[in-house]
């Protein structure tokens, strides 16, 4: 091939600075992938249909393209605010929204009496609600990229956040149980048919809150008093921060009754902790102080009783959910059969019982479709999880400033946590929790949280990926000025 038929071209001709490609912001590739998830979603109905109907009737494309319209609506948005946002955040969340709905609808078509069956319209139901809890997320996320053109503009209202989302964790805490209490947990603020669980904003609003104050003194918190077996452990006078959250993490669990949400909130602030200053000691010493917690819990509630029997009845229920099986360890012991009946390969969309699970449309719809997918499947939705993880985890790595960076990776981390949980107590791993699995389990608080939490990262991978300007800042970066470091990081990444 001669050099003629591809010209070099000078970096004085394009702008360019030597050695610096400029970045793309692969909004096809996202558009592409997208068309891809709603064709699974679309492929997933069809099979439901077949395998409860023995027939695909002709609306079976119907929720998966009402889906697209959605999501090709967020793509736009994204194309227009966040123009190199990361490609693979955007279609992985969309192909776990669109399996969610599927499966709900697929629970109201096995409810509704045979002859109905055909005739279920896409919005009849909870699969039906869903989808309309989709439409609003999906907008709430949309705005917020509107609203927020610069992540960092968020720390500015820092500690208001912070009290906010204090006070949401303690209002189901403090409320009356007839208002706050499903299944043994006081997670939801509950008010005629209306329901709201308040935490899962609430994490977001502590995050940024925690980030912020992160940003402010991880010079102190990274100071060591002693080094023992190789690990540099902080001043004992540092800790106050980490006993504090700890408390108010044993608060929770203590009187929301729900171990998932106090290790949520725990881990979220100990990890974040640990980015900003890189002390594995951080990690230790919250692993030490929250296991502590939980069996001073444990042992409190079996000898005591009041406001820690909830919890210690949840651990009993862990360690032999045989032992009454149908009674307190019903949902549980359901839960697992359906994971053994369903195999490797499992029974096929639409051929399982998920309907014997308790509350499989919520906090066991893992369980529900794991009987109906198998192993397989099931490590293929992980998968799907853990490519969001992990692009989160690369934005806060590439994005160039210390909040973005512990914002970024405090929202990746928290959303492998609330999966770690969720799966953790369906399979027997740690006791059950009142968590949602995010994007799957049918509840607009969930879905709108998440969403808030997707858009957050787009808006960071947007500016780590921005490409450089000649000035040494990202080109058309909102806000100016020169971002903070953090540890010697550079002030300039370049994308390729």
């Amino acid at each position: 091939m001669t050099a003629a038929a591809h010209p070099v071209v000078s970096p004085a001709t394009t702008g360019e600075r030597p050695g610096v490609r400029l970045a793309r912001s692969r909004r096809n590739a996202e558009l592409s992938l997208l068309l891809l998830a709603m064709v699974l979603v679309a492929a997933y109905g069809a099979i439901v249909e077949a395998n409860l109907l023995d027939t695909v009737t002709r609306d079976f494309w119907m929720p998966a393209a009402a889906l697209g319209l959605v999501f090709l609506g967020m793509h736009l948005v994204i194309r227009w605010l966040a123009p190199f946002a990361d490609p693979a955040l955007l279609p992985a969340v969309a192909l776990l929204n669109g399996v969610g709905v599927g499966f709900l609808r697929r629970l109201d078509l096995a409810k509704a009496a045979p002859a109905d069956r055909e005739t279920l319209a896409i919005f009849a139901g909870t699969g039906g609600r869903q989808l309309a809890w989709t439409l609003a997320a999906v907008i709430l996320a949309a705005g917020l990229l509107v609203v927020m053109r610069d992540h960092r503009a968020v720390s500015r209202y820092a500690y208001t956040l912070g009290l906010a989302g204090i006070v949401l964790v303690m209002i189901p805490a403090v409320l009356p149980g007839r208002f706050s209490e499903i299944n043994g947990a006081k997670l939801w603020i509950r008010v005629g048919g209306f329901s709201i669980q308040p935490g899962e904003f609430a994490k977001l609003a502590l995050l940024v809150f925690f980030a912020y104050y992160l940003v402010r003194k991880r010079e102190v918190l990274s100071l060591a008093s002693r080094r023992v077996l190789g690990i540099d452990f902080p001043r004992g006078r540092d800790l106050g921060p980490v006993l504090g959250v700890w408390l108010i993490s044993l608060l929770v669990l203590v009187f929301e009754k729900d171990l998932g949400t106090s290790l949520l909130y725990f881990g979220m602030f100990v990890v974040t902790l640990y980015i900003a200053t890189e002390r594995v000691s951080w990690l230790l010493i919250g692993l030490v102080l929250f296991f502590g917690g939980a069996y001073l819990a444990y042992v409190l509630g079996g000898t005591v009783g009041g406001p820690f029997a909830n919890f210690y009845t949840r651990a009993e229920i862990w360690l032999d959910p045989f032992a009454e099986p149908y009674d307190r360890g019903y949902q549980l012991v359901q839960g697992l059969l359906g994971l053994g009946s369903g195999g490797l390969f499992g029974s096929g969309p639409g051929a399982g019982e998920p309907l014997e699970i308790p509350e499989v449309q919520n906090d066991f719809i893992f369980a529900g479709i794991g009987e109906e997918i198998g192993l397989f499947g099931l490590t293929a939705l992980l998968v799907v999880y853990l490519l969001i993880v992990e692009r989160g985890l690369r934005a806060g790595l590439a994005v160039r400033d210390s909040f973005g960076k512990l914002v970024a990776g405090g929202l990746a981390f928290t959303l492998g946590l609330q999966v770690f949980v969720i799966v953790g107590g369906i399979s027997k791993l740690i006791p059950l929790t009142g968590q949602t699995t995010p994007f799957l389990s049918a509840g607009g608080s969930s879905l709108m949280a998440n969403w808030l939490l997707i858009a957050v990262l787009l808006r960071i991978s947007d500016a780590a990926r921005r490409p450089v300007a000649q000035g040494g800042g990202s080109a058309a970066r909102p806000g100016g000025g020169p971002p903070e470091q953090l540890h010697g990081a550079p002030t300039e990444v370049i994308r390729p």
